[in-house]
């Protein structure tokens, strides 16, 4: 019965190896280049070791929040389109009105100036 579960066994060991193995070779074999630049703040635009309680723009996390939502709509597009021969009227009339409350809400967004950065 144990013989069945072999393959399982040594699949997730290689995985391990793997996963393990190859951060430690990046590291090992990777260049060394201190520079200010890849010390300064990354995207946030804030220094990395300041005080917790420094006010700051809630437009980074409006951003990311529209990044998932049209992230997530996207992901919603790759089912339809793998059966979009199959799925009929119906199917491609759904997708239409999907894709339309998307556009509507992509508008709205604009006009609203959400993806302006200034």
């Amino acid at each position: 019965m144990l013989q069945n579960y072999l393959p399982v066994l040594v699949f997730m060991i290689i995985g391990l190896g793997v996963g393990c193995i190859a951060p430690l070779i990046g590291y090992v074999l990777g260049p060394r280049r201190p520079n200010p630049d890849k010390l300064s703040p990354y995207e946030c635009g804030f220094p990395p070791f300041d005080d917790a309680r420094t006010p700051f723009d809630v437009r980074f996390y409006l951003v990311a929040i529209l990044f998932i939502i049209f992230d997530l709509e996207t992901a919603f597009l790759v089912p339809w389109a793998v059966v979009f021969r199959h799925i009929g009227w119906f199917g491609i009339s759904t997708m239409a009105v999907f894709l339309g409350l998307l556009t509507i809400g992509f508008v709205y967004e604009w006009k609203k100036g959400a993806l302006e950065w200034e």
